[in-house]
């Protein structure tokens, strides 16, 4: 698997190191579980943590009985996520060409993870997404303003995707988006499947 993206080139904290700066805000008393909370807000059975990273988000949604799989291109990210939850759905995997044969009812790409994708992956990482959704399933985005990435640009990917937006907000606490802030959590919907055509009456003899 070729890897070019810009997580892998940056210098920044990954593996262990990652997962102890969590660590520490929750022993400070901090909710880091500010995503999940959002994402649980829909009510979903099925969800994809696309960027999961150590699986912060996608252990807590199954804690709280979410049927969750977490995918990430970092396998140091993935070593601690599987130690920390052997029994969770764990994939090595580019979001850019994901192909999990399945559909889930809301995709969730927390923590920035779209400003970490290879250079021009961007609208490739949302198509792939949107393809993993089922019938009025929601995708679910948060990254910061002014890195690379602005909301025109992510909402024309999610638009040639076929979602629509349909909720912004400043943070994972639901603050709102007044379009001058730092940051942005977006929420995209799938259109809604075909009803199944009714049950035709037997021929009258």
């Amino acid at each position: 698997m070729t890897d070019t993206s810009r997580w892998m080139s940056a210098d920044v904290a990954r593996g262990e190191r990652y997962e102890q700066q969590f660590e520490r805000l929750a022993a400070s008393g901090i909710d880091v579980h500010g995503e999940a909370s959002f994402v649980s807000s829909f009510a979903p059975a099925t969800v994809l943590d696309a960027g999961c990273g150590t699986g912060r988000v996608a252990i807590e949604l199954a804690r709280r009985g979410v049927d969750v799989v977490g995918v990430d291109l970092d396998p140091a990210m993935l070593e601690v996520a599987r130690r920390k939850a052997p029994e969770l759905d764990w994939r090595h995997a580019d979001l850019a060409t994901l192909d999990l044969g399945r559909r889930f009812d809301l995709v969730v790409m927390a923590g920035n993870v779209l400003l970490f994708v290879s250079p021009g992956a961007e609208a490739a990482v949302v198509e792939r997404m949107a393809a993993h959704l089922a019938p009025g399933g929601r995708l679910v985005t948060g990254f910061r303003l002014g890195a690379g990435l602005s909301l025109d640009d992510y909402d024309a990917y999610t638009s040639t995707a076929d979602l629509t937006l349909e909720s912004r907000f400043a943070t994972w606490e639901r603050s709102p988006f007044s379009g001058g802030g730092d940051y942005a959590v977006s929420v995209h919907r799938a259109a809604p499947g075909e009803e199944p055509d009714a049950p035709q009456s037997p021929p009258q003899r």
